[in-house]
C-alpha cells in the first residue's frame, strides 16, 4: 500500500493519499485544502484518484472535495449519518471561510463494517461516533488506522459541537480503536500532538483521556 500524509491548511488538518501499488488506483482521505498539491503528488506517483473519503462532514475536512471531484471525477464516500451535512447551508458558509467550495453530495454512503476497495487495498469502515454522529475511522486490516477527529496523538476529538458526546466518543475509541493490535499505527486527522502518528499501545498507555 502507498501511504502519504500531508499537513494542509491553517487548521493543520492531515490529509492522506492511499494507493494500490499494482493497479495505481488511489483515494484521498479528507482533502481539506491545498488540493493542487495533493493532486500533483498523486500524479507524480502515477496514481489515479478513485475516491474521496471523508471521515466526517466538518468543513475543515471537506473543503477540498469539490476541487478534487471536479478534476478527477472521484466518488465521495462518507457514513450514511453524515451525508446530509456535506451540503448543509451552515457547512457551505463555513467552507467559504476556509477558501474552499461547497462539497458535492456523497456518491456512496457507508456503515460500520463496510469495505472500501482501492485496487488490492481494503479499508474497513469503523463507525466511531462521538465527535460527530457519523464519524468513521478506516482500518487496513494490517497495521494502519486512519482516525479522523476521533483520536489524536495524545488527545481526542472535541465533543462540544452539535451531535457530540464525550461518553459516546470514549466508548468508540475503546471498542473500535484500542481493541486493534498494539502495533497498529494511528494516523490522526490533525497535527495536534508531539508526533504526526502514534500506535494503539502508545495511546492506550499515555493518552491522558483514558483511564480504562
Amino acid at each position: 500500500m502507498i501511504l502519504k500524509q500531508f499537513e494542509v491548511g491553517p487548521l493543520v488538518v492531515f490529509s492522506y493519499l492511499i494507493g494500490c501499488e499494482k493497479t495505481r488506483e488511489a483515494a484521498l482521505i479528507d482533502p481539506a485544502a491545498e488540493t493542487d498539491r495533493l493532486l500533483d503528488e498523486a500524479t507524480s506517483s502515477g496514481l489515479s484518484i478513485k475516491y474521496v473519503i471523508n471521515t466526517h462532514a466538518h468543513p475543515d475536512h471537506i473543503s477540498g472535495n469539490a476541487a478534487i471531484v471536479g478534476k478527477t471525477g472521484a466518488k465521495i464516500i462518507i457514513h450514511e449519518s453524515e451525508a446530509k451535512y456535506l451540503t448543509a447551508l451552515t457547512n457551505r458558509a463555513l467552507i467559504k471561510m476556509f477558501g474552499g467550495s461547497s462539497s458535492p453530495e456523497a456518491n456512496i454512503a457507508v456503515v460500520d463494517g463496510d469495505v472500501i476497495d482501492i485496487g488490492s487495498v481494503r479499508l474497513t469502515v469503523l463507525h466511531t461516533p462521538g465527535h460527530t454522529p457519523g464519524g468513521i475511522c478506516l482500518y487496513d486490516g494490517a497495521k494502519n488506522v486512519f482516525t479522523g477527529d476521533t483520536l489524536f496523538v495524545g488527545g481526542v476529538g472535541r465533543t462540544d459541537l452539535p451531535g457530540g458526546s464525550t461518553r459516546v466518543l470514549l466508548d468508540s475509541i475503546k471498542t473500535k480503536i484500542l481493541s486493534l493490535p498494539d502495533d497498529t499505527i494511528i494516523w490522526p486527522g490533525h497535527n495536534y500532538g508531539p508526533m504526526p502518528h502514534s500506535t494503539v499501545k502508545n495511546e492506550r498507555m499515555h493518552n491522558p483521556f483514558f483511564d480504562f
